[in-house]
């Protein structure tokens, strides 16, 4: 569909190649707005659609909109993760309505991420309202790896400079694996789910995401004592920011640290991107004071990974969060009430 917007703007079907270059020349461009995301997620009960508004110029705003299915022919709800973009604050209520008008949506679920070109008052003006159900989380630790690299540990806490240099003591080996290696890293990741109560992805997912990431934007860091696989977990990088995304580790030789080592295997990996920021994904979504106070007596959820995310000397950085749009009021409202039922 092709529309007329306003300023010269339309709607025009973009290719793959220029919606990622416009993506990766925003300053918080994210992975997640990438068109490969989108080929994942439709490999997984998703569809997705590029929506950009463009003139001569090309692309002034846009979002890779990830469309499901709602329950009991309800329509559907389109999902903007960490997105959407635009090159003027005043195109974003535009870009909304596009996104209305383009897929259909009963309601528009947006995770505009850090740094986005966005504050919440502008949120409110456009109708939207804070979300109960978030999909990615709203609250990171980044951590500044510009510097050497005695720079880098400097700024982490002592015990963890101290594991990390135990890592390196000879016995693990890290190093960049390869397609044939993820059998090894999908069977730790069950283990570590089931060990620690968290849900995982199927082992064609994370094929599926190295067939599409890697290596241009990621890599599969593992580290191995013997033919042991000791911990293993998937780096992503766009622009000055590296993420980590998925991750696992084995219960075995801990003396070895090689938690620690491969974290610092992945920031060296991104320094040769040449990425400044490390965002280790997701703590609890707790202000530092309640997540200082807390931290000991919790393992609940995010807590058990914020006692080991803490030092690395990063940032607590908090996302504007997770906000609905609603267009259909009636569905947003059965929604709403199925979240409430489910908890």
């Amino acid at each position: 569909m092709t529309a007329s917007v306003s300023a010269g703007l339309t709607v025009r079907p973009v290719s793959a190649a220029d919606w990622d270059d416009f993506v990766r020349a925003q300053p918080n461009g994210h992975l997640l707005q990438l068109t490969r995301w989108g080929e994942l997620k439709s490999q997984f009960g998703w569809e997705y659609r590029i929506i950009a508004l463009a003139d001569e110029q090309g692309i002034q705003a846009g979002a890779l909109a990830l469309l499901q299915r709602l329950p009991i022919g309800a329509g559907r709800l389109a999902y903007a993760p960490m997105g959407g973009y635009a090159t003027d604050s005043f195109l974003y209520p535009q870009l909304w309505r596009t996104i209305r008008r383009e897929t259909g949506a009963a309601f528009l679920k947006l995770e505009p991420g850090l740094g986005a070109g966005l504050d919440a008052g502008e949120l409110l003006d456009s109708g939207f309202r804070q979300s109960p159900q978030s999909i990615q989380p709203a609250t990171t630790i980044v951590i500044d790896i510009s510097g050497d690299a005695g720079a880098i540990l400097q700024r982490m806490n002592q015990g963890t400079r101290r594991k990390i240099r135990k890592s390196q003591s000879g016995r693990v080996v890290y190093r960049e694996g390869e397609r044939g290696d993820l059998p090894q890293f999908c069977r730790l990741m069950r283990e570590t789910g089931e060990r620690n109560a968290f849900g995982v992805h199927s082992a064609g997912y994370y094929e599926t995401v190295y067939d599409l990431f890697m290596p241009r934007d990621g890599a599969l860091l593992l580290a191995w004592h013997g033919d042991e696989l000791l911990a293993a977990i998937m780096v992503f990088a766009l622009g000055e920011t590296a993420w980590y995304l998925y991750g696992a580790s084995s219960r075995s030789h801990g003396n070895l640290y090689a938690t620690y080592g491969i974290q610092w295997a992945a920031i060296e990996w991104a320094k040769r991107r040449g990425c400044l920021y490390y965002d280790l994904w997701g703590i609890p979504d707790c202000d530092e004071a309640t997540l200082e106070a807390q931290f000991k007596n919790r393992q609940d959820g995010l807590w058990g990974v914020y006692g080991f995310k803490r030092g690395w000397g990063g940032e607590v950085r908090r996302a504007l969060g997770t906000w609905d749009l609603a267009w259909n009021p009636l569905v947003y409202a059965a929604y709403r009430a199925a979240l409430k039922l489910r908890r």
